[in-house]
């Protein structure tokens, strides 16, 4: 790139040679600030259709058709890489554009209100169709989440996508990476599998766009995808009895790429961490099959090493499936008292003590999700504040917890892991234990020290505790995937990679950079008894590593408080939720 100098000459011009060669110097700086500057380049982005025709079924006895017609956008030359963040909650979320001048990556800021939030780029796509008249009968736009690498579209584009596999939708997000990598394609649709579209039986010509704003701000040509839709009608009775079909059959026939919605929708909570986000179709209609999930994170046998944050993470830097409960100590009333602090085990003789490494760092956000409920059981008389909750880390380093059972014993020992820059493990130190919780919803081993729920007063003292202290650590939701070191692709998102099983002899539970852990609102012990609660401003507390015993960069930002205003009469409570400055999510 030329630069052009600024500088001026610090003396007159004097008469004679003196003033020509000064003449000189100032000629040739007059040519270098005209040569035009190379432009900061992106990639070449392109709308493209996989299908000219495909068929959608609408079923009599749900009818409606899902509108993934098969359209992508593609990247060449460089990947389509943005940056969505917001400084706190007090600032509106923004989002740059990686460009690249004189082969040097280069944020571009993008236009204010490009973004509202974390889950898209809002009206992306421009959809029309039509009937066999020219009658429009759609007319509708749709969001798009860059992140759901459909698949390569050439044989030489790299293997993998580097880039997260789908947008947050944590209201308390702070920061996404979205990204189409090069060569590879995006599906375009991100409507919802519960948003059927009500077309008759018939054919249809449906015209797909990109928005003219995006045309203007990529660099998109306008050159729209045509694709012929017949809907045909069926009944469940014509599968001679069969099961009710998915969403995904009820849509996705010879031609649609129902698949494509488990990339751009976050994996599913694990059982005990309850609702994170819907299913897709396909999620919905596999079968549950053991061990299939990549994992280093068995609970039981060889632990192996915690893996190193990926490549691109080190350059730059939940269906809710809500399980019955049947015990009483386990119903989500915080009906279970939080068990006590347990002694500290005594680290091995001869081991290493705290390295001096990086480490994580743990960060509580506002509670969200808040209701008033008369628990599992409608137990009559009683009123229960549920909540959800996250406790993330901000890094630059994963947790790494261990815990390790001697035999007969009924709680596991646990340990907190350090490794150097280049994930060689360098020591360890005593955390707290590990006990099994048996609780339907639960089944599987709980790290005891990892965060502790207050209900406080408006003079912030504690007025109840939650009896939820115990914790099955899993990255289900991206919190700030722009942190140093975060890791766009964690392994254990579900409790198919962590936690292990009841005859565990040692178990890894894992949080890493940029993840955060929620816990929601229908799990047992997630909720406040408010049954004796005066009305009145109380604040939700979610306090991370409350006992300080696990390691971390900081201490400083472990608790965060969300106002509520209790309200009603016995038995009929009610509950307000202030927006938490500019997040208006109760």
């Amino acid at each position: 790139m030329t630069r052009t100098r600024t500088t001026r000459l610090r003396r007159p011009l004097l008469a004679g040679t003196t003033a020509v060669a000064a003449m000189a110097v100032t000629a040739g700086l007059v040519a270098a600030t005209a040569e035009p500057a190379k432009a900061a380049t992106g990639p070449k982005l392109s709308l493209i259709a996989a299908t000219n025709s495909l068929t959608l079924t609408s079923w009599k006895e749900d009818p409606g058709v899902y509108l993934d017609l098969g359209t992508y956008l593609t990247a060449e030359g460089r990947p389509l890489e943005l940056k969505v963040t917001r400084k706190s909650y007090k600032d509106p979320v923004t989002v740059t554009q990686t460009v690249y001048e004189g082969g040097k990556a280069k944020a571009k800021t993008l236009p204010k209100g490009t973004v509202k939030d974390f889950s898209g780029l809002p009206g992306f796509a421009e959809i029309t169709i039509t009937d066999q008249k020219g009658k429009k009968v759609l007319n509708r736009t749709e969001d798009f989440c860059p992140n759901n690498a459909s698949g390569r579209v050439r044989p030489d584009a790299p293997a993998t996508s580097k880039y997260p596999e789908s947008c947050p939708t944590n209201p308390f997000t702070l920061g996404s990476v979205w990204g189409v990598e090069k060569g590879w394609a995006a599906n375009t649709y991100a409507g919802s599998y519960t948003d059927a579209v009500p077309l008759k039986a018939g054919t249809y010509t449906a015209k797909v766009g990109v928005a003219k704003k995006y045309r203007d701000l990529f660099g998109i040509a306008n050159k729209p995808a045509t694709v012929k839709v017949t809907v045909v009608e069926r009944s469940y009775e014509d599968d001679q009895g069969a099961a009710t079909p998915s969403a995904a059959s009820r849509s996705a026939t010879a031609g649609e790429h129902a698949g494509h919605g488990t990339a751009h929708r976050t994996p599913a909570a694990h059982a005990d961490h309850g609702p994170g986000h819907a299913p897709t179709p396909a999620q919905a209609a596999a079968p549950v099959t053991s061990g299939a999930s990549p994992s280093y994170n068995v609970g039981h046998g060889p632990l192996k090493a915690a893996p190193p944050a990926l490549p691109w993470a080190l350059k730059k830097k939940q269906a809710a499936r809500s399980m019955p409960v049947g015990d009483t100590a386990g119903q989500t009333d915080g009906s279970r008292k939080a068990p006590a602090l347990q002694p500290l085990a005594k680290r091995p003789a001869g081991k290493p003590a705290v390295p001096d490494v990086p480490k994580p760092d743990l960060r509580s956000l506002p509670a969200y999700g808040i209701v008033v409920t008369d628990g599992e059981k409608d137990i009559p008389g009683k009123d229960y504040l549920a909540f959800s909750a996250n406790v993330w880390n901000a890094g630059p380093a994963q947790l790494v917890v261990d815990g390790f059972r001697s035999p007969g014993k009924s709680k596991m020992d646990a340990y907190q892991y350090f490794y150097d820059a280049k994930g060689k493990q360098v020591g360890y130190t005593p955390t707290g234990t590990m006990e099994w919780d048996p609780r339907p919803g639960h089944v599987h081993w709980h790290f005891t020290d990892f965060a502790s729920y207050r209900l406080l007063k408006a003079d912030k003292k504690e007025a109840v505790r939650s009896g939820k202290e115990a914790f099955c650590l899993a990255n289900t939701d991206a919190i700030d995937y722009t942190v140093k070191n975060a890791n766009w692709h964690p392994y254990n998102t579900d409790l198919s990679t962590a936690c292990g099983e009841e005859n565990s002899i040692s178990v890894r539970e894992v949080l890493d950079v940029g993840s955060g852990d929620t816990y929601s609102q229908d799990l047992p012990g997630q909720s406040f008894d408010i049954t004796d609660v005066p009305n009145g401003t109380y604040y939700i507390q979610v306090l991370a590593n409350p006992a300080k015993r696990l390691k971390e960069t900081s201490l400083d930002n472990n608790s965060a408080l969300r106002k509520i205003v209790l309200g009603g009469k016995p038995d009929a409570r009610t509950v307000t939720v202030p927006a938490h400055e500019l997040v208006n999510a109760n």
